[in-house]
């Protein structure tokens, strides 16, 4: 079956989802995968392109998760499948702390340009998301020779040691696997709907506790996400992330923002803190960049880093050549196809669609996020409290009916929209129609 572009855009149910070939397919899961790899959505998959995913069974999904915001620009896409092509027919690998090659300059050449700032730069590519959050902040302490790393509640930031120590969420991410990395701190961040306060109001707080438990002179790093992704896709109010960069700058602190979910035109700008004009000392980035293929990377100051010594970063895969091959067919789709526009265009129906659905349902109780990465949280009515179990039922109910959605949140009550950014209309309004259905069928 051919994948990309091509597919029909179009919802499809032909059997049970998942159906026979994709349930025996998950019982060869359950005899060789480990117990601990968790599935959403044991729908095997065959094709993907535009706004839908094929399973083995010639179901059509909707796709309102692409992988977790990594197709976004849509599966196979065109410029990536033919620099992926070229690519392999040239070489595979070297691995470029060897014998080095030109895509690798490529990227960075491009990340340099893109991320937030006119100051000189550096970049550093990697292999996941989590593995560039690691890298950050061995080069925060290098450079600044601290030791303290400070990170916000609800924070996700991977699920290597260092990175789970920064990451807020116990279950199902840190349990059982202590200890953590050590000096890694927590304090609150913004998060509107639940604390009712300013971004200002909101940032004051934070830099309170780290004046106060830490000294900002002994503080290496602060990271965050703009807009938090596992968390529940908190978007901080208005001013908080630029007072916190602020405060970092006063204190000679690299601020990092981990854009791994936000990036690569999902928010609706480029990177999510393009929205106020935030400009980080460092940025980590992955899954939207490389239409598919693992690739990460961290981009900064100039002088933050280039203090690190030669050969104190790397690794045997860091900066693959397909991948920076396909990366640089995602970004030249983002910027020839203007999906930044795209993504606004997104937002706007999907704020207009589950706002008419908040009118209906006080089940609803709040609706964030920007562009094409957009968060609903669902309470219990009168109480407010977190409604973890409307949450599970919708996410099942959605999968039951050929629509891939993915939940979220620290209190499992938030079902987060990731669609990639080549669905067409017609299918969001589809999916959407789904969504309502099983709100009215859930609650």
């Amino acid at each position: 079956m051919i994948g990309g572009p091509s597919l029909p855009q179009e919802r499809r149910v032909v059997t049970a989802i998942p159906g026979p070939k994709s349930a025996e397919l998950n019982q060869r899961r359950k005899e060789a995968v480990s117990a601990g790899v968790g599935v959403a959505l044991p729908a095997y998959i065959v094709a993907g392109g535009g706004g839908v995913l094929v399973d083995a069974d010639g179901n059509s999904l909707i796709d309102l998760g692409s992988g977790i915001a990594v197709t976004s620009v849509g599966n196979s896409a065109p410029a990536v499948v033919a620099n992926v092509q070229s690519q392999v027919e040239a070489f595979t690998h070297t691995c470029f702390m060897v014998t080095p090659y030109e895509l690798y300059l490529d990227v960075a050449e491009r990340l340099n340009r893109l991320t937030p700032g006119h100051h000189a730069k550096r970049t550093a590519l990697f292999n996941s998301g989590a593995e560039a959050v690691e890298n950050a902040v061995k080069i925060a302490r290098h450079a600044t020779g601290r030791q303290a790393v400070v990170a916000f509640e609800h924070g996700y930031h991977g699920r290597t040691n260092l990175t789970l120590a920064l990451t807020a969420k116990n279950m199902p991410y840190k349990q059982h696997f202590g200890p953590f990395a050590p000096e890694i701190y927590r304090v609150p961040g913004s998060y509107p709907f639940h604390d009712g306060r300013t971004g200002m109001q909101a940032a004051e707080t934070a830099i309170r506790r780290i004046d106060r438990e830490l000294g900002g002179e002994n503080v290496a790093a602060v990271i965050i996400e703009p807009i938090a992704g596992e968390g529940g896709f908190i978007d901080p109010a208005s001013g908080f992330l630029s007072m916190l960069a602020q405060y970092c700058r006063n204190h000679g602190i690299v601020f990092i923002a981990d854009e791994v979910q936000t990036g690569f035109a999902r928010t609706g700008d480029m990177f999510a803190c393009d929205h106020e004009g935030v400009v980080p000392d460092m940025m980590t980035m992955a899954k939207g960049m490389a239409g598919g293929l693992p690739l990460a990377a961290v981009t900064g100051r100039a002088e933050i880093m280039d203090a690190v010594h030669p050969g104190g970063l790397g690794g045997t895969y860091g900066g693959n050549p397909t991948a920076c091959a396909a990366a640089i067919g995602a970004l030249d789709t983002i910027e020839n196809d203007g999906l930044i526009e795209r993504a606004r265009e997104i937002g706007e129906i999907f704020y207009s669609r589950l706002g008419a659905m908040a009118e209906k349902f006080p089940e609803i109780g709040d609706i964030r996020g920007r562009g094409a990465m957009i968060g609903m949280e669902l309470v219990e009515p009168g109480t407010g409290k977190p409604n973890a179990g409307l949450t599970s039922a919708l996410a099942a109910y959605c999968h039951g009916e050929g629509v891939v959605i993915l939940t979220a949140g620290t209190y499992g009550n938030v079902i987060r929209f990731l669609p990639p950014l080549t669905i067409p209309d017609h299918l969001l309004h589809e999916g959407l129609d789904v969504v309502e259905a099983g709100i009215a069928a859930n609650v």
